[in-house]
């Protein structure tokens, strides 16, 4: 297959801090023609579809939406591929009908999202962004609060995935004791200890939330779980924001459930934490900005490159989700 036409959805923001052009001239270097949207909004719905006209393949941002109404209309695409872990709102039995192959990539930032827990943990139990703020306003005098080590304090890690593993590898680097609650995980660590979910609750200084956004993981942050936290720990999120129940999350916080919350996610625009909850004076909350670095993005960017040389060679490209529902995809 050769001169084939690949859509790059990202807009010129996206496009700069994203996908990178170092994939972009990737791309280029290959014997297709590149569409990409030069513009400074998203490609969604009507705009996704025209853009798309022509195109074999797609390669989307988060913002691109696949539901089933953007699928059935995309005829001439045979690869739908996602520059990201996420799939959510990917509809892929609308595409699968279709014939079209769909994809994702693998998580590449691993170590990003990680460190930016351990920072976000960090602040909170040193009062880092209070006392930087402090200084900014020009107030010098010294509060002589105490903050909190690391070393030695108890972390408790939700999920042992990619993300949930390398926190726990960067705990214990700090010298904390880990536990881990995740019934499906195998443990071969022996510094971990797996606990049930009510004692990764109930005992440790920080509970982080690594688990993956699923039906089971929905809300299980709620009013029950936040109750069963010590009042001097901390909660971080750094997964996603439908795992918590935010108005839980808030009363735990402005109640002293809990002592305070670090937040790189939640319920706001584009899976950024809620303001309501960014004000929050014990909370530390980032918009969604763990995992923007270059070489986690660059990554996730230059599977996509692989991806489409394999449709080029008629291989089927890696991270396929659906090829055993279109067999014959390539033929169609």
């Amino acid at each position: 297959m050769t001169d084939m036409r690949v859509l790059l959805t990202h807009n010129r923001d996206l496009l700069k801090h994203f996908y990178g052009y170092r994939a972009v001239d990737a791309l280029k270097a290959l014997p297709i023609e590149l569409v990409m949207n030069d513009s400074n909004e998203p490609l969604s719905g009507d705009t996704l579809v025209k853009a798309a006209e022509g195109c074999e393949v797609v390669i989307s941002d988060r913002l691109a939406a696949g539901p089933r109404a953007v699928m059935e209309r995309l005829k001439n695409v045979k690869l739908f591929t996602r520059c990201a872990v996420d799939m959510r709102n990917i509809d892929v039995d609308a595409a699968s009908a279709a014939g079209i192959l769909v994809c994702n990539c693998s998580s590449g930032y691993a170590d990003a999202v990680a460190e930016h827990a351990l920072a976000l943990m960090l602040d909170l139990a040193r009062n880092i962004t209070r006392d930087a703020e402090r200084y900014h306003a020009g107030d010098a005098s010294h509060t002589m609060v105490f903050g909190r080590q690391l070393a030695g304090a108890h972390v408790g890690v939700i999920g042992y995935g990619s993300i949930g593993r390398r926190i726990v590898e960067l705990a214990l680097a700090f010298k904390m004791k880990v536990t881990v609650h995740d019934p499906y995980a195998r443990f071969d660590n022996g510094a971990v200890i797996p606990v049930g979910l009510d004692e990764v609750l109930s005992q440790p200084d920080f509970v982080v939330c690594a688990a993956y956004a699923t039906p089971e993981t929905e809300r299980m942050m709620n009013e029950g779980a936040f109750t069963k936290m010590r009042r001097d720990a901390f909660f971080i999120n750094i997964s996603r924001g439908i795992l918590v129940d935010e108005d839980a999350l808030e009363a735990a916080l402005t109640s002293g459930t809990i002592a305070g919350a670090g937040l790189d996610v939640g319920d706001g625009p584009d899976q950024q934490p809620s303001l309501r909850l960014a004000r929050l004076p014990n909370v530390i909350a980032t918009p969604h900005s763990a995992a923007l670095m270059i070489e986690p993005s660059e990554f996730q960017a230059m599977e996509t490159v692989e991806q489409v040389k394999a449709m080029l060679a008629g291989r089927l490209p890696i991270h396929a989700r659906n090829p055993h529902r279109i067999p014959n995809w390539l033929s169609r």
